[in-house]
């Protein structure tokens, strides 16, 4: 995912599916939080 960022020429400003689909796994939404899998490993939680 790092390496896909570092070459990007641009800022992203604008919601890409095409991007999502590439660096996200999965989400899990839950009551008081969502959690956002990424395909290279890592995981976030973000609260509601």
């Amino acid at each position: 995912m790092v390496s896909f960022l570092e070459e990007q020429t641009g800022a992203i400003t604008e919601y890409s599916e095409v991007l999502v689909r590439r660096l996200i796994e999965k989400i899990t939404i839950f009551d008081e939080k969502m959690t956002v899998k990424f395909k290279s490993g890592p995981g976030i939680d973000v609260d509601a």
